[in-house]
């Protein structure tokens, strides 16, 4: 993702989180058919390290392959127009994700949506680096 997109997904998500339908629609606008594929981006992004562990010395184990699963399985419906798979059924499956399961206690989700952004920035810009 370059970091434009990651703004954008990110600013989407919060707007969606936020009840702000006014903005998220004007992103929706200023981004176009895209963000489709940009939220999609970064709920993989999202899903699957949190998914993805391993607990035993960095092997695989079965824990690691149901957790993975779990990933792709919270994926497969946002990835195949499935009820959720709207603009703001990902958004609102992103931060259900990340109230249930990312934050204590239901905790602070729109700081750990900032975490998130700040994470997808940083791997954009060292990909854009990279690529430039």
């Amino acid at each position: 993702m370059e970091p434009e997109d990651v703004a954008a997904a990110f600013a989407y998500i919060r707007a969606i989180h936020a009840a702000d339908i006014d903005t998220a629609c004007a992103i929706a606008d200023d981004t176009g058919p895209e963000l489709h594929r940009l939220l999609l981006d970064v709920a993989a992004r999202v899903f699957i390290p949190v998914t993805a562990a391993d607990d035993h010395d960095g092997e695989p184990c079965e824990h690691s392959f149901l957790a993975a699963a779990l990933g792709r399985l919270l994926l497969e419906p946002l990835c195949h127009g499935v009820c959720l798979g709207g603009l703001p059924g990902i958004a609102d499956t992103i931060t259900r994700f990340t109230e249930n399961i990312l934050t204590e206690d239901h905790g602070d989700v729109a700081d750990v949506l900032r975490q998130l952004e700040a994470a997808g920035m940083k791997q954009a810009m060292e990909a854009h680096r990279t690529t430039a």
